[in-house]
């Protein structure tokens, strides 16, 4: 699980994919984070879970990236 959590290529994949799913009329992952921003007013469990699985891959995204910074990956 490590070696996906650490492919670039995979990350990005997963951001532009499951992160963005569905792109229209805008990427969902944003339609939630503007409601969040909004005061989350009316939000139930399952939008919060929403945001999870959509926003998950931009946190590997993150810690990939933090790592790549801090030279603790190759």
């Amino acid at each position: 699980m490590r070696d996906i959590a650490d492919n670039w290529k995979i990350v990005i994949l997963l951001c532009l994919t499951l992160g963005m799913a569905p792109f229209f009329p805008e990427p969902h992952i944003w339609g939630k984070l503007k409601w969040i921003a909004g005061g989350a007013v009316g939000m139930k469990a399952m939008d919060w879970f929403d945001v999870l699985l959509h926003g998950f891959p931009f946190v590997l995204l993150l810690r990939l990236s933090i790592l790549k910074i801090s030279g603790k990956l190759n």
